[in-house]
């Protein structure tokens, strides 16, 4: 006879993968249809990159004060809140008139989107209180995270070539509406006791800093690295992280709290998490284009061949969990910096157009990689923090992952428009993703560096170390209640 509480849980946890598929589609789905947009709006290189761009770099800059937003407000009305306008903005990307539209229409998307990842974890762990329960519906959370960037692309080449590229986005108003509905009936409402005060200046800095740095990197092929435009979003963005250093260095309360840079394996989970993802980022934005727009795949085609890629990330994440349960993320690290390593080596180094074998390779290993890497982020990130921060540490770690795919799209597309003006067949493009490729197997070294360096013993010493001294008290404001939701995927 099957317990109603227990029905009611699954319930929750189905509602909030819903969200979590939507979003997670919506990062990787679109890149299939960038050539099929670029045609319809006469869109440049530049343009293509602030289709994806715009949406996760807006959930980069949103997603700690959605958490905080859920907290305070209530997390199942912001949750509702979300779904709603990420809905809207799907339906209105659906019928965007032009480019600019399409863009504008994009960053409402991504503010509900900022809403659900966040929130919905929050719901999650609120009510799944049992650690083992909860842990299994983190795990069903994790799977479906995977589910969704491995089958983004081929769902995007499925609409696109039976539809148009305005069909991705329909998708998501059915499973929207039904959430919102579906919300209303099951998920209980829930606050923090004492939720974190919002920090509107750290904000407005985060947003400054991210925004003319990804602006400036973007914009600088068409208007020139040197000129005064680019210069001015460089140095604007630069002080606008040191203004927030040294605001949330001060700030009761801060958005972001800098202690936990002091951690040396917070800090590589950081580097390495950015690393992976403009890795990731990067690479779908320079493989759709290339498949489609040099090799001449259709879009179904271009989604399939990219399904190694994914569906290794899917396989080898789980298989990192459980490695990273027994020995710890170190091992995960290695190997997953060492696969994307070698991705970028065999694809960037032999000259002339890559054969398919060493396409499929090359996207063979980097999906191996990702998906080793993947795992152990969010572990090291709060490995020896105070349990009552957890959850903060993995949002911080969240937000390194949307960032690092936002620049991974700007990197790699200015790399391209610095060498063609059009996506096409020539020594030109061969010369473009060859340094793409290799900017890639430096992302890979990196990773493997430093995560590697900071997850060893000295790592682990100075964590606990840090973390004896960022330890709270039970009177402190900040409990484990509040904090653990605010963990995002």
């Amino acid at each position: 006879m099957s317990n109603p509480g227990q029905d009611r849980r699954g319930a929750v946890l189905a509602i909030c993968c819903m969200s979590m598929l939507i979003v997670g589609l919506d990062v990787t789905v679109l890149n299939v249809a960038l050539p099929a947009i670029q045609d319809d709006f006469g869109a440049s290189v530049s343009g293509a990159q602030w289709t994806i761009d715009a949406y996760t770099l807006v959930i980069a800059c949103l997603l700690m004060l959605s958490g905080s937003m859920g907290d305070r407000l209530g997390r199942k009305r912001t949750f509702q809140a979300g779904l709603a306008t990420f809905t809207i903005g799907s339906g209105l990307c659906s019928i965007a008139p032009g480019l600019g539209w399409l863009i504008a229409f994009r960053m409402v998307q991504a503010v509900g989107g900022s809403m659900l990842n966040p929130v919905a974890m929050s719901i999650v762990t609120n009510v799944f209180t049992e650690p083992k329960e909860r842990a299994r519906a983190i795990g069903w959370w994790g799977g479906v995270a995977g589910v969704s960037i491995a089958a983004g692309p081929l769902v995007g080449g499925l609409l696109v070539q039976a539809i148009d590229w305005r069909s991705v986005f329909w998708v998501n108003l059915p499973v929207g509406v039904a959430a919102i509905v579906l919300t209303q009936k099951f998920v209980p409402e829930s606050k923090a006791r004492h939720p974190r005060r919002i920090d509107p200046v750290g904000q407005a800095l985060m947003i400054l800093t991210l925004g003319l740095l990804v602006f400036g990197i973007i914009e600088a092929p068409n208007h020139g690295w040197g000129s005064s435009l680019i210069l001015a979003c460089f140095a604007g963005s630069l002080a606008g992280l040191v203004g927030l250093v040294l605001w949330e260095s001060r700030h009761p309360e801060p958005l972001i709290d800098l202690r936990f840079f002091r951690s040396p394996p917070f800090s590589g989970a950081a580097i390495v998490s950015i690393c992976a993802f403009i890795s990731m980022g990067g690479f779908l934005f320079l493989n759709t284009l290339y498949l489609q727009e040099v090799r001449g795949y259709s879009a179904l085609k271009a989604g399939v061949a990219i399904l190694p890629m994914a569906a290794l990330m899917m396989v080898f994440s789980p298989l990192s969990g459980r490695l990273i349960g027994h020995r710890g993320p170190r091992p995960s690290l290695v190997i997953g910096g060492t696969a994307v390593l070698a991705a970028g080596l065999v694809s960037a180094l032999p000259a002339g157009e890559p054969t398919d074998l060493r396409l499929l390779v090359g996207y063979a290993l980097l999906g191996t990689g990702l998906g080793w890497v993947n795992a152990a982020i969010t572990n090291t990130a709060v490995s020896g923090m105070p349990r009552e921060q957890a959850g903060v540490a993995a949002a911080v770690a969240s937000t390194s992952r949307q960032l690092g795919s936002a620049l991974g799209v700007a990197i790699i597309g200015s790399v391209i428009a610095d060498h063609v003006t059009t996506v096409a067949p020539g020594p030109a493009f061969t010369a473009a993703q060859r340094v793409s490729w290799a900017i890639i197997a430096f992302c890979g070294l990196v990773a493997l560096g430093v995560g590697g360096a900071t997850t060893g013993a000295w790592g682990r010493r100075r964590a606990q170390a840090n973390a004896a001294g960022m330890r709270i008290d039970a009177t402190d404001p900040a409990s484990a209640e509040e904090s653990l939701p605010s963990l995002a995927s």
